[in-house]
Protein backbone atom coordinates (compact mmCIF):
# COMPACT_ATOMS: atom_id res chain seq x y z
CA UNK A 1 0.00 0.00 0.00
CA UNK A 2 3.37 2.35 0.17
CA UNK A 3 6.62 2.69 -1.31
CA UNK A 4 7.65 2.22 -5.18
CA UNK A 5 5.21 -0.52 -6.01
CA UNK A 6 1.82 0.60 -4.31
CA UNK A 7 -0.26 1.06 -6.81
CA UNK A 8 -0.20 -2.72 -7.24
CA UNK A 9 -1.91 -2.38 -3.58
CA UNK A 10 -4.32 -0.43 -5.03
CA UNK A 11 -5.45 -2.82 -7.54
CA UNK A 12 -5.71 -5.64 -4.59
CA UNK A 13 -7.91 -2.82 -2.58
CA UNK A 14 -10.22 -2.30 -5.57
CA UNK A 15 -10.74 -5.61 -6.58
CA UNK A 16 -11.31 -7.29 -2.87
CA UNK A 17 -13.84 -4.25 -2.13
CA UNK A 18 -15.99 -4.74 -5.08
CA UNK A 19 -15.86 -8.29 -4.43
CA UNK A 20 -16.81 -8.03 -1.05
CA UNK A 21 -19.42 -5.28 -1.62
CA UNK A 22 -21.51 -7.24 -4.46
CA UNK A 23 -20.92 -10.81 -1.96
CA UNK A 24 -22.41 -8.79 0.84
CA UNK A 25 -25.38 -7.39 -1.42
CA UNK A 26 -26.37 -10.65 -2.19
CA UNK A 27 -26.46 -11.54 1.36
CA UNK A 28 -22.97 -12.76 2.08
CA UNK A 29 -21.62 -16.40 2.73
CA UNK A 30 -22.83 -18.68 5.10
CA UNK A 31 -24.46 -15.57 6.99
CA UNK A 32 -21.56 -14.09 7.48
CA UNK A 33 -20.77 -10.53 5.63
CA UNK A 34 -17.26 -10.31 4.21
CA UNK A 35 -14.91 -7.46 5.68
CA UNK A 36 -11.96 -6.34 4.29
CA UNK A 37 -9.04 -5.75 6.60
CA UNK A 38 -6.52 -3.63 4.72
CA UNK A 39 -2.25 -4.96 5.94
CA UNK A 40 0.81 -3.08 4.37
CA UNK A 41 4.16 -5.12 3.97
CA UNK A 42 5.74 -2.67 1.43
CA UNK A 43 6.76 -5.92 -1.02
CA UNK A 44 9.44 -6.51 2.17
CA UNK A 45 10.08 -9.85 3.54
CA UNK A 46 10.30 -9.13 6.86
CA UNK A 47 7.57 -6.30 7.06
CA UNK A 48 4.95 -9.53 5.19
CA UNK A 49 6.10 -12.17 8.63
CA UNK A 50 5.19 -9.28 10.72
CA UNK A 51 1.69 -8.29 8.93
CA UNK A 52 1.42 -12.32 9.45
CA UNK A 53 2.13 -12.55 12.59
CA UNK A 54 -0.32 -9.75 13.08
CA UNK A 55 -3.42 -11.19 10.69
CA UNK A 56 -3.11 -13.93 12.86
CA UNK A 57 -3.55 -12.51 15.75
CA UNK A 58 -6.35 -10.87 14.90
CA UNK A 59 -8.50 -14.06 14.16
CA UNK A 60 -8.58 -13.11 10.65
CA UNK A 61 -8.48 -16.58 8.65
CA UNK A 62 -8.47 -15.77 4.87
CA UNK A 63 -5.83 -13.54 3.14
CA UNK A 64 -6.18 -11.98 -0.46
CA UNK A 65 -1.99 -11.46 -0.83
CA UNK A 66 0.71 -11.07 -0.70
CA UNK A 67 1.44 -9.28 -3.82
CA UNK A 68 5.42 -9.77 -4.39
CA UNK A 69 6.80 -13.37 -4.39
CA UNK A 70 9.53 -12.79 -1.92
CA UNK A 71 6.56 -11.13 0.80
CA UNK A 72 4.48 -14.20 -0.03
CA UNK A 73 6.97 -17.06 0.94
CA UNK A 74 8.12 -16.16 3.57
CA UNK A 75 4.61 -14.69 5.06
CA UNK A 76 3.42 -17.94 3.50
CA UNK A 77 4.91 -20.07 6.73
CA UNK A 78 3.09 -18.01 9.39
CA UNK A 79 0.07 -18.86 7.65
CA UNK A 80 -0.11 -22.61 6.91
CA UNK A 81 0.91 -23.02 10.35
CA UNK A 82 -1.55 -21.13 11.59
CA UNK A 83 -4.73 -22.93 9.19
CA UNK A 84 -4.86 -19.24 7.31
CA UNK A 85 -5.89 -19.81 3.97
CA UNK A 86 -3.82 -17.41 2.14
CA UNK A 87 -4.33 -17.01 -1.74
CA UNK A 88 -2.32 -14.71 -3.94
CA UNK A 89 -3.31 -12.65 -6.82
CA UNK A 90 -0.04 -11.74 -8.30
CA UNK A 91 3.16 -13.61 -6.72
CA UNK A 92 3.83 -15.97 -9.12
CA UNK A 93 7.41 -17.36 -8.22
CA UNK A 94 6.83 -21.59 -8.54
CA UNK A 95 8.61 -21.77 -4.63
CA UNK A 96 5.26 -20.59 -2.89
CA UNK A 97 3.47 -23.31 -4.20
CA UNK A 98 6.14 -26.29 -4.97
CA UNK A 99 7.61 -25.37 -1.05
CA UNK A 100 3.81 -25.46 0.39
CA UNK A 101 2.97 -29.05 -1.19
CA UNK A 102 6.56 -30.39 -0.33
CA UNK A 103 5.17 -29.64 3.18
CA UNK A 104 2.05 -30.74 3.76
CA UNK A 105 0.59 -26.94 4.10
CA UNK A 106 -2.96 -27.07 2.71
CA UNK A 107 -4.08 -23.36 3.07
CA UNK A 108 -1.26 -21.70 0.50
CA UNK A 109 -3.39 -21.11 -3.10
CA UNK A 110 -2.48 -18.87 -6.08
CA UNK A 111 -5.30 -17.52 -8.56
CA UNK A 112 -2.38 -16.56 -10.76
CA UNK A 113 -0.17 -17.67 -13.02
CA UNK A 114 3.28 -18.94 -12.58
CA UNK A 115 6.99 -17.59 -13.48
CA UNK A 116 7.99 -21.48 -14.83
CA UNK A 117 5.06 -21.21 -17.47
CA UNK A 118 5.24 -17.71 -18.32
CA UNK A 119 8.85 -18.17 -18.89
CA UNK A 120 7.55 -21.35 -21.15
CA UNK A 121 5.24 -19.17 -23.06
CA UNK A 122 7.73 -16.13 -23.65
CA UNK A 123 11.14 -17.64 -24.30
CA UNK A 124 10.29 -19.80 -27.16
CA UNK A 125 8.39 -16.51 -28.48
CA UNK A 126 11.47 -14.56 -28.45
CA UNK A 127 13.75 -17.94 -29.39
CA UNK A 128 11.22 -17.58 -32.91
CA UNK A 129 11.22 -13.65 -33.27
CA UNK A 130 14.80 -12.07 -32.26
CA UNK A 131 16.87 -15.57 -33.93
CA UNK A 132 20.50 -14.14 -34.68
CA UNK A 133 19.89 -10.69 -32.43
CA UNK A 134 21.73 -9.93 -29.53
CA UNK A 135 19.43 -10.89 -26.35
CA UNK A 136 20.42 -9.50 -22.81
CA UNK A 137 18.39 -11.04 -20.03
CA UNK A 138 18.76 -8.94 -16.41
CA UNK A 139 16.89 -9.15 -13.38
CA UNK A 140 16.47 -7.11 -9.89
CA UNK A 141 17.59 -9.73 -7.78
CA UNK A 142 14.00 -10.24 -6.02
CA UNK A 143 12.50 -13.80 -6.18
CA UNK A 144 9.87 -12.35 -8.43
CA UNK A 145 12.80 -11.09 -10.40
CA UNK A 146 15.18 -13.37 -10.62
CA UNK A 147 12.55 -16.21 -10.98
CA UNK A 148 10.89 -14.98 -14.19
CA UNK A 149 14.18 -14.46 -15.33
CA UNK A 150 15.63 -17.91 -15.26
CA UNK A 151 12.30 -19.31 -16.94
CA UNK A 152 12.99 -17.43 -19.88
CA UNK A 153 16.56 -18.14 -19.85
CA UNK A 154 15.95 -21.64 -19.43
CA UNK A 155 13.23 -21.82 -22.27
CA UNK A 156 14.62 -19.72 -24.62
CA UNK A 157 18.08 -22.18 -24.28
CA UNK A 158 15.74 -24.87 -25.35
CA UNK A 159 14.11 -23.77 -28.18
CA UNK A 160 18.03 -22.41 -29.52
CA UNK A 161 18.53 -19.11 -28.38
CA UNK A 162 21.17 -18.12 -25.68
CA UNK A 163 21.61 -15.07 -24.34
CA UNK A 164 24.79 -12.35 -24.64
CA UNK A 165 24.90 -12.43 -20.84
CA UNK A 166 22.49 -12.64 -17.86
CA UNK A 167 23.02 -10.46 -14.87
CA UNK A 168 21.37 -9.02 -11.97
CA UNK A 169 20.55 -5.15 -11.37
CA UNK A 170 20.24 -3.29 -7.43
CA UNK A 171 16.89 -2.06 -7.35
CA UNK A 172 15.98 1.21 -5.72
CA UNK A 173 19.32 2.67 -7.55
CA UNK A 174 18.30 5.90 -9.44
CA UNK A 175 21.60 5.86 -11.68
CA UNK A 176 22.04 2.80 -14.14
CA UNK A 177 24.08 4.40 -16.53
CA UNK A 178 26.69 1.55 -15.84
CA UNK A 179 24.06 -0.85 -16.82
CA UNK A 180 22.89 1.19 -20.38
CA UNK A 181 26.66 1.01 -20.89
CA UNK A 182 27.11 -2.41 -20.68
CA UNK A 183 24.04 -3.24 -22.95
CA UNK A 184 25.39 -1.22 -25.78
CA UNK A 185 28.87 -2.82 -25.75
CA UNK A 186 26.88 -5.82 -25.97
CA UNK A 187 24.99 -4.59 -28.94
CA UNK A 188 21.68 -5.77 -27.27
CA UNK A 189 18.57 -5.85 -29.61
CA UNK A 190 16.73 -6.94 -27.06
CA UNK A 191 16.46 -6.80 -23.40
CA UNK A 192 14.41 -9.22 -21.05
CA UNK A 193 14.44 -7.73 -17.87
CA UNK A 194 13.09 -9.73 -14.66
CA UNK A 195 11.83 -6.93 -12.25
CA UNK A 196 9.37 -3.99 -11.66
CA UNK A 197 8.24 -0.64 -12.90
CA UNK A 198 10.04 1.57 -11.33
CA UNK A 199 13.98 0.22 -12.32
CA UNK A 200 12.40 -0.38 -16.15
CA UNK A 201 11.70 2.80 -16.32
CA UNK A 202 14.35 4.35 -15.08
CA UNK A 203 16.58 2.10 -17.54
CA UNK A 204 14.52 3.03 -20.89
CA UNK A 205 14.94 6.64 -19.97
CA UNK A 206 18.63 6.61 -19.32
CA UNK A 207 19.15 4.43 -22.40
CA UNK A 208 17.50 7.35 -23.99
CA UNK A 209 19.55 9.57 -22.97
CA UNK A 210 22.45 7.79 -24.00
CA UNK A 211 20.80 7.20 -27.57
CA UNK A 212 21.03 3.56 -26.69
CA UNK A 213 18.07 1.86 -28.47
CA UNK A 214 17.45 -1.84 -27.55
CA UNK A 215 13.19 -3.91 -27.39
CA UNK A 216 12.56 -4.57 -23.68
CA UNK A 217 10.46 -6.84 -23.14
CA UNK A 218 9.24 -7.12 -19.12
CA UNK A 219 6.63 -9.94 -16.96
CA UNK A 220 3.69 -9.18 -15.71
CA UNK A 221 4.99 -6.45 -13.36
CA UNK A 222 4.54 -3.21 -15.57
CA UNK A 223 0.70 -3.51 -15.97
CA UNK A 224 0.02 -0.21 -14.42
CA UNK A 225 -0.07 3.64 -14.95
CA UNK A 226 2.99 4.09 -12.81
CA UNK A 227 5.22 2.48 -15.60
CA UNK A 228 4.37 5.36 -18.33
CA UNK A 229 4.57 7.85 -15.80
CA UNK A 230 8.46 6.59 -15.02
CA UNK A 231 9.81 5.35 -18.47
CA UNK A 232 7.46 8.43 -20.70
CA UNK A 233 7.82 8.12 -24.42
CA UNK A 234 11.29 6.18 -23.79
CA UNK A 235 8.73 3.60 -23.03
CA UNK A 236 7.09 3.42 -26.09
CA UNK A 237 7.04 0.12 -27.82
CA UNK A 238 7.55 -1.93 -24.78
CA UNK A 239 6.13 -5.63 -24.52
CA UNK A 240 5.17 -7.61 -21.55
CA UNK A 241 3.39 -10.97 -20.89
CA UNK A 242 0.07 -10.55 -18.76
CA UNK A 243 -2.22 -13.61 -18.39
CA UNK A 244 -5.21 -13.15 -21.12
CA UNK A 245 -6.78 -10.07 -20.76
CA UNK A 246 -9.91 -10.12 -17.17
CA UNK A 247 -11.35 -7.22 -18.23
CA UNK A 248 -12.25 -7.95 -21.89
CA UNK A 249 -14.18 -11.98 -20.39
CA UNK A 250 -18.12 -11.12 -20.31
CA UNK A 251 -17.97 -12.48 -16.80
CA UNK A 252 -16.00 -9.58 -15.79
CA UNK A 253 -17.95 -6.99 -17.47
CA UNK A 254 -20.50 -5.61 -14.35
CA UNK A 255 -17.85 -5.90 -12.42
CA UNK A 256 -15.17 -3.52 -14.56
CA UNK A 257 -18.39 -1.25 -15.06
CA UNK A 258 -19.13 -0.47 -11.10
CA UNK A 259 -15.25 -0.23 -10.30
CA UNK A 260 -14.67 2.31 -13.33
CA UNK A 261 -17.56 3.97 -12.29
CA UNK A 262 -15.86 4.86 -9.06
CA UNK A 263 -13.37 6.60 -10.83
CA UNK A 264 -10.45 3.33 -11.01
CA UNK A 265 -9.67 1.50 -13.92
CA UNK A 266 -9.69 -1.99 -13.60
CA UNK A 267 -6.28 -2.68 -15.01
CA UNK A 268 -2.92 -5.02 -13.85
CA UNK A 269 -4.07 -7.59 -10.63
CA UNK A 270 -7.34 -5.75 -10.07
CA UNK A 271 -9.71 -8.41 -11.17
CA UNK A 272 -7.32 -11.44 -10.03
CA UNK A 273 -7.80 -10.01 -6.23
CA UNK A 274 -11.55 -9.71 -7.21
CA UNK A 275 -11.34 -13.50 -8.11
CA UNK A 276 -9.72 -14.29 -4.81
CA UNK A 277 -12.21 -13.32 -2.72
CA UNK A 278 -14.77 -14.58 -5.03
CA UNK A 279 -12.79 -18.23 -4.98
CA UNK A 280 -12.50 -17.82 -1.07
CA UNK A 281 -16.13 -17.43 -1.08
CA UNK A 282 -16.92 -20.20 -3.51
CA UNK A 283 -14.72 -22.43 -1.19
CA UNK A 284 -16.26 -21.98 1.97
CA UNK A 285 -19.81 -22.62 0.61
CA UNK A 286 -18.82 -25.19 -1.08
CA UNK A 287 -17.06 -26.37 2.77
CA UNK A 288 -20.52 -25.53 4.18
CA UNK A 289 -18.10 -24.50 6.68
CA UNK A 290 -15.91 -21.09 7.42
CA UNK A 291 -12.71 -23.51 8.71
CA UNK A 292 -9.89 -22.62 5.83
CA UNK A 293 -8.93 -25.78 5.44
CA UNK A 294 -11.87 -27.42 4.60
CA UNK A 295 -12.46 -23.67 2.17
CA UNK A 296 -9.08 -25.02 0.63
CA UNK A 297 -9.95 -28.44 0.23
CA UNK A 298 -13.03 -27.67 -1.35
CA UNK A 299 -11.41 -25.32 -4.07
CA UNK A 300 -8.43 -28.16 -4.54
CA UNK A 301 -11.15 -31.14 -6.09
CA UNK A 302 -10.76 -29.86 -9.70
CA UNK A 303 -14.31 -28.39 -9.61
CA UNK A 304 -14.54 -25.46 -11.63
CA UNK A 305 -14.87 -21.65 -9.93
CA UNK A 306 -17.05 -18.92 -10.80
CA UNK A 307 -15.24 -15.83 -11.04
CA UNK A 308 -14.48 -12.18 -12.99
CA UNK A 309 -11.80 -13.76 -15.08
CA UNK A 310 -13.61 -16.97 -16.28
CA UNK A 311 -13.99 -19.83 -15.23
CA UNK A 312 -10.80 -21.22 -13.36
CA UNK A 313 -10.05 -24.42 -11.74
CA UNK A 314 -6.60 -25.39 -9.08
CA UNK A 315 -4.85 -28.39 -8.89
CA UNK A 316 -3.77 -30.34 -5.94
CA UNK A 317 -1.38 -27.99 -5.23
CA UNK A 318 -3.01 -24.86 -5.05
CA UNK A 319 -1.76 -23.71 -8.81
CA UNK A 320 -4.19 -22.67 -11.28
CA UNK A 321 -5.10 -24.92 -14.15
CA UNK A 322 -4.44 -24.31 -18.10
CA UNK A 323 -3.44 -20.24 -17.35
CA UNK A 324 -3.37 -18.29 -21.15
CA UNK A 325 -1.58 -15.00 -22.10
CA UNK A 326 -1.15 -12.10 -23.97
CA UNK A 327 1.69 -10.36 -25.21
CA UNK A 328 1.03 -6.68 -24.56
CA UNK A 329 2.71 -3.28 -26.18
CA UNK A 330 2.80 0.32 -24.70
CA UNK A 331 1.76 2.73 -26.72
CA UNK A 332 1.45 6.01 -26.16
CA UNK A 333 0.14 6.08 -22.22
CA UNK A 334 -1.60 2.89 -22.66
CA UNK A 335 -0.90 -0.83 -23.50
CA UNK A 336 -3.26 -3.32 -25.31
CA UNK A 337 -2.53 -6.84 -26.40
CA UNK A 338 -1.04 -7.62 -29.73
CA UNK A 339 -2.69 -9.49 -32.36
CA UNK A 340 0.04 -13.12 -32.69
Amino acid sequence: MTGPLASIGDQFKAGAQAAADAINAKGGVLGHKIKIDLEDDQCDPKQAVSVANRIVASGIQFVDGHACSGASIPASAVYAENGVLMMTPASSNPVLTDAAAEKGWSTIMRLYTRDDAQGAFIGPWIAKNYAGKNVVILHDKTAYGQGVAKAVQTSMGENGLKEVFFDGINPGDKDYSAVVTKLKEAKADVVYFGGYHPEAGLILRQASDQGVKFQLIMPDSISTPEFWQVAGPSGEGTLFVFPSDPQAKPEAKEAVEKISAGGFKPEGFTLFSYAVVQAIAQGVERAGDVDPSKAAESLKNGQPVSTVVGEIAFDEKGDLKNASYDINRWSNGKYAPMKQ
